[in-house]
This record gives C-alpha cells, structure tokens and sequence, in this order.
C-alpha cells in the first residue's frame, strides 16, 4: 500500500507528536483546569492540525489535504463521543478532577500506541487481504445501525464483565490513595479505583479504535494520512475533555449524527469495489452530519422549557 509520507517523513512527525504530548502534559501541570484554560489550548491544537492540513495540502495537494481534514474531523467527533464514555467512568469511580488528569495522560499516551498500532495491522492486513475491506464496511455499518437504534446513548464501560472480573480477582482498595495505581497496606498490595479507571478508559479506546481506524481507511488508504488525522484528533483531548466535561446532556444528537457517519463509511467501504466515492464528497457528508447534529443539539437543549398548561376554572357551584 503506497503513502505519501515516506519512513524520514513517518521519524519527524513521530519526533513532533512527542514534543507535542511534552507540551500538553506541561499545559495543566501545578494547577487546576480552568474552563478558560481549556478553551484556549482546545483552540491551540485545532489551529495546530489546521496549520498541518495546510502542509499536506502544500507539499501533497489538495487532495490529500481534503483526505487528513475529513479523517481529522471524523476521528476528533468520535473523541468527543469518547470523551463522554471517559466522563461515566470518572464519576462512576469518583474519580476528582485534581486526578483525572493523570488519567487522562496515560490514556491519551496509551491512545497514541495503540493507534500506530492498529494503524500499521490494518494497512498491512488491506494491503495483503483486499476483501477485508468489506469486513471493515460491515462492521462500520452494524455498528453505526446499533448506535443509532439506541439513540446515541452513553454506555457505562464501569459494568462490563471484564472489570467485574477484574474486581474479583484482584484486591481492589474502596477509596483512593492520591494518584497512585497500587498501595501497599498490612504486608499486602492493593489496586486503587485509579487503575481500574486506566483500565477502563485504555479498553474503551480500543473499542472505539475498532470503529474508527476503517472508518478513517474508508475515507483513505493512506497510512500516513489516516496516522497523523488520528493523531492530530487525539492531541489535546484532555484539555477538551475538560471544556466538555459539563456538557455531555447537551450533546443529545451527537451519536446520531455519529451513527449515520459510521452508516455512511461503512456503505463506502462496501461500495468500493463498484463505486468510489470522491473525498471531497465524504467530506461535505462528514462535516454536514457533525454539525447538523450538534447545531441540533445545541438548539434543542438551548430551548426553553414549555410552559405548564393554565390550570382550568373549577366552578364550586354544581348547579350553574
């Protein structure tokens, strides 16, 4: 499978993301999350991934630049649904926010793995088994279906069996330690609810990559591109978890729209053998979904609430 981005290419921008998490652990460090802060570097790093379309667009056209913003734009809308899952996890374990943001390092550290990962295993298993391509666009189909019969509901990761399990197994404190992930008390080691927090959050970002890795193969099966639009979708989302962190009812379409994105994709990947549809297409689709869904959104949880009914005159006498 060809790339634009040559292995020099794959080594700098590897370079430039390490620098780039140094930068956004150092964001927050010493002090509370503000709700200005996060405004501000969520801004930062969309006008970063905006400067690096800019680039693509530069030095590989403007085709390859529409491929990274609609991979970008999919992958940052399927965080923030993501972000909800992490915010349900969170105040299931009661987690505080002094300590979220260690959590939310390492999960956005792990994040970062797992996808150059996932990345590398789907553009070799494409390149090498061309026919999965339609696996993929089933599973994005269902998936997008399933979510949209649920009504874009929220899950709570905090319930799955595999936690459960993990309860059982192993010795698990009641209440926290600071941040740490073990403790040590009476002679014996314990796992605090921060590891079954990290273990949540790093397993709800695997499911999600499942989704949203073909999706983004869908759209191109560029490797470069599909790896730096997830990348740049996954920078800075401590910073917008925060800013989101008390809006998550007001989003009420954001699955929908999510879902039909998914539907979408998935079609395409179907379609791919017969039809191909233009980026810039999916593009126009992808971004007029998100928006509509969360201007919808937005209007609808912004809207006043109905009146009561008048309450109608009771006549005390029987007789008139």
């Amino acid at each position: 499978m060809t790339s634009v981005g040559t292995p020099f290419a794959f080594v700098v921008f590897v370079a430039l993301v390490a620098v780039m998490v140094a930068v956004d652990l150092a964001a927050f460090r010493g002090r509370e999350p503000t709700l200005r802060g996060a405004a501000l570097w969520s801004a930062v790093w969309v006008a970063v991934a905006a400067c690096f379309g800019i680039g693509v667009w530069w030095v590989w056209g403007a085709d390859t630049a529409s491929a990274f913003a609609a991979g970008y734009l999919l992958e940052k809308a399927l965080a923030v649904d993501n972000l909800f899952v992490f915010l349900v996890i969170f105040e299931a374990l009661s987690i505080p926010v002094s300590h979220q943001r260690r959590l939310l390092f390492w999960g956005v550290a792990g994040a970062l793995v797992l996808r150059a990962l996932f990345v590398a295993l789907g553009a070799a298993l494409l390149h090498q088994f061309h026919f999965l391509m339609y696996g993929f666009g089933a599973l994005l189909l269902l998936t997008g279906l399933k979510l949209l019969v649920k009504g874009g509901g929220t899950p709570d990761p905090t319930r799955a069996v595999w936690l459960q399990a993990v309860r059982r197994r192993l010795p698990v404190t009641p209440r926290l330690h600071g941040d740490a992930f073990f403790v040590r008390e009476r002679g014996r080691w314990f796992v605090t609810p921060m590891l079954l927090a990290l273990l949540a959050v790093e397993v709800t970002d695997v499911v999600f990559a499942v989704d949203s890795i073909p999706a983004v193969f869908a759209i191109t099966s560029d490797p470069f591109v599909v790896f730096t639009s997830n990348v740049f979708a996954i920078l800075g989302l401590r910073s917008l978890f925060f800013l989101l962190g008390g809006m998550k009812d007001r989003f009420v379409y954001l699955g929908h729209g999510l879902a039909l994105v998914l539907m979408f994709v998935g079609t395409k990947m179907l379609l791919s053998g017969v039809w191909q549809v233009p980026v810039e297409a999916s593009l126009v689709v992808i971004v007029g979904t998100i928006g509509g869904a969360v201007a919808l959104s937005l209007r609808t949880s912004s809207a006043p609430p109905p009146a009561p009914a008048p309450a109608r005159e009771v006549n005390p006498d029987p007789s008139r």
